[in-house]
C-alpha cells in the first residue's frame, strides 16, 4: 500500500507561484498514474491535473492549460504540480491521489483512484 503526504502549499498573492508535491511512501510511485484534485469551501472536488504511470501523457482541466503543468520524478517518489500566475479561484484544499497502472476509463474522474493523501491549503490573496 501506498501512503502519499503532499505539500508546499500556503499562502501566495495572486500573480505568484506555489509548487505542490506529492510524495510516496510505502512503497515505489513507480507504475502508478497520480492525479491532482482541489476542493474549495463549499465545493465540490474537482480535476486539476493527471499523469500517467509512464509519464507520457499528462492531462488538464481545460481551463488551467498553460498555468498547471504536472510532472513526475519516479527516482524521488514525487509527483508535482507547478502553479504560475495564481489567481484568488485558485484557493482550495490540493490533494493527490494515485492508482497503479493505467486508469480504467478516466484520469479526470476521482473514482478512478485507490490512494488519497491529506491535502495541502493553498490560498492566493487578491
Amino acid at each position: 500500500q501506498v501512503q502519499l503526504v503532499e505539500s508546499g502549499g500556503g499562502l501566495v498573492q495572486a500573480g505568484g507561484s506555489l509548487r505542490l508535491s506529492c510524495a510516496a511512501s510505502g512503497r515505489t510511485f513507480v507504475g502508478y498514474g497520480v492525479g491532482w484534485f482541489r476542493q474549495a469551501p463549499g465545493k465540490e472536488r474537482e480535476f486539476v491535473a493527471a499523469i500517467s504511470w509512464s509519464g507520457s501523457n499528462t492531462y488538464y482541466k481545460d481551463s488551467l492549460k498553460g498555468r498547471f503543468t504536472i510532472s513526475r520524478d519516479d527516482a524521488k517518489n514525487t509527483v508535482y504540480l507547478q502553479m504560475n500566475s495564481l489567481e484568488p479561484e485558485d484557493t482550495a484544499v490540493y490533494y493527490c491521489a494515485a492508482e497503479p497502472g493505467s486508469w480504467r476509463k478516466s484520469p479526470l474522474d476521482q473514482y478512478e483512484y485507490t490512494y488519497w493523501g491529506q491535502g495541502t491549503q493553498v490560498t492566493v490573496s487578491s
